[in-house]
């Protein structure tokens, strides 16, 4: 397995492969490959059976496709995702037949198709929570906050799920999947679940001109959607750990 862009997710299945008896060469901050040492990296594609991507577009492009795109015949890709391609669904379920490309996410929402053409398994994932990335860290660092929004809803899937689910796919057939848990809900609902954890009062409810976020924070509560994960367990065979916020937190503490 070739994986571009070892980063907190790829990195946790780079080790599940490995413990398995794979070869992993990846790029990344903890990686063997620089991304630009060209000739290493054609090297390495020209061994490998498998290639996963979990490098996010840079500026309107995907940089893995611009520069290796020509390498990629492999039989199995795969590619991390997001489910921001789907935009705003105003709470709504969305599933993989759901449109995208109508969100804040248009260069994502390229890149994904642009890996679906070339036959890879495109894994869409909500927000990613896990070791040391949680609404557990953020109470404990007095960052968390609560906003007034009562009908907004998010997904979220704790980054072991996001493992298992990668490894479903070396099995599946190609496609779009979600990769979300079975539980959309507030996000005022997570923090309040980590405040009872740790013991501590929730903070207080804010406007979002209150909670003075920053414009990527602010983008993130702009969109309203419920993410489901039919097809993954139907195809793939693959079902969360964690299937919600609650066993999720749990573990975590």
């Amino acid at each position: 397995m070739l994986i571009f862009g070892l980063g907190y997710t790829a990195s946790r299945i780079a080790e599940a492969l490995r413990a398995r008896g794979w070869q992993v060469q990846a790029t990344g901050r903890s990686g063997n490959l620089g991304f630009d040492d060209e000739a290493a990296v054609r090297a390495a594609l020209a061994q490998a059976s498998h290639v996963l991507s979990s490098v996010p577009p840079a500026g309107e492009s995907d940089p893995v496709l611009d520069r290796y795109g020509d390498c990629l015949t492999h039989p199995w890709l795969g590619y991390l995702s997001s489910t921001g391609v789907y935009g705003d669904a105003e709470g709504a379920w969305v599933d993989e037949s759901a449109p995208t490309g109508t969100g804040r996410r248009s260069a994502r929402s390229e890149a994904d198709a642009r890996w679906l053409s070339l036959g890879a398994r495109v894994f869409r994932l909500p927000g990613i929570y896990g070791p040391g990335r949680s609404a557990l860290d953020r109470v404990r660092e007095g960052r968390a906050q609560r906003i007034d929004l009562p009908q907004q809803v998010f997904s979220r899937v704790h980054v072991e799920d996001i493992v298992f689910g990668v490894l479903a796919g070396l099995n599946g057939p190609p496609g779009a999947y979600n990769l979300a848990d079975d539980l959309p809900c507030s996000q005022n609902a997570v923090i309040g679940e980590a405040c009872r954890l740790l013991g501590v009062p929730p903070p207080p409810l804010q406007t979002l001109e209150q909670a003075n976020l920053s414009p990527m924070a602010r983008g993130f509560y702009a969109e309203n959607r419920r993410v489901a994960n039919g097809k993954a367990k139907r195809v793939l065979g693959w079902a969360p750990r964690y299937p919600t916020y609650r066993e999720g937190l749990a573990a975590l503490i």
